[in-house]
């Protein structure tokens, strides 16, 4: 099963009737890696897929780049390719893409799927979400929340990204680590403060035995606090996502 059809499967019956037309992707740990596999996958079977951002993201390799606000040059892209990245060029070094010039809602009606990339975390594998985050656009049928599970077991302060906002919120420290239970009581108070909700968490990253139990540790200690969300573990970048 791909990663497409794994989230599609742990989602059910929540999504309406109408289907999945735009997947929001927030988190940390392979949100851009996630974005492609999905792009990949709906291409795969047919579909016209768009990749766009509402805040910051690197064009991805190998499919038609976007970045005229022409609707008519995405159609041709489409049609070649079945897959296009769309999005504003920026000033910076890095050659990210800011949000596109096209309403997020247009791009949903040209696509069978428009994926967007919804939040920023400097390349942590974790991260809390300040007041103003994440940008989930309001045309969002489904939301994943990515989580790096190379950043369980490091120090709070070298792997979480806003670490200030988890220790205020969950009474740690920068020096302490970042088990998974501590993760999921923080994103367990984000969801209480309704500042994220994901219709799906996805611990990336998992790929050893290490990895994936620490994964299961963290569902496990969701479970506990009482969040019902469903949650995946295993590598995105492998197409290898299973229920937790």
């Amino acid at each position: 099963m791909n990663c497409l059809d794994s989230l599609l499967s742990s989602v059910g019956g929540r999504i309406s009737s109408g289907g999945v037309r735009c997947v929001a992707v927030i988190g940390s740990g392979g949100k851009s890696t996630l974005l492609r596999a999905l792009g990949e996958d709906a291409a795969a079977r047919g579909g016209r897929v768009v990749l766009a951002t509402t805040t910051h993201f690197l064009p991805f390799g190998g499919m038609p780049l976007v970045t005229s606000g022409d609707m008519r040059e995405l159609t041709r892209a489409l049609d070649g390719r079945g897959l296009a990245c769309v999005g504003t060029p920026t000033a910076d070094d890095l050659g990210r893409l800011a949000a596109p010039a096209m309403p997020l809602e247009e791009l949903a009606g040209a696509a069978d799927l428009l994926v967007v990339e919804a939040d920023g975390s400097k390349r942590l594998p974790l991260k809390a979400h300040a007041s103003h985050e994440p940008v989930v656009p309001a045309c969002a049928d489904l939301t994943a929340c990515v989580v790096g599970a190379s950043g369980f077991g490091g120090l709070v302060g070298e792997r979480v990204h806003r670490a200030a906002l988890l220790c205020e919120r969950v009474g740690c420290g920068v020096y302490d680590t970042a088990t998974p239970e501590l993760v999921a009581r923080g994103m367990a108070d984000e969801m209480a403060r309704g500042l994220i909700a994901p219709d799906v968490i996805v611990v990336n990253q998992a790929e050893t035995p290490e990895r994936a139990a620490a994964a299961r540790r963290f569902a496990a200690a969701l479970r506990g606090l009482g969040c019902e969300t469903p949650v995946l573990l295993g590598s995105v970048r492998d197409e290898r996502l299973v229920r937790a």
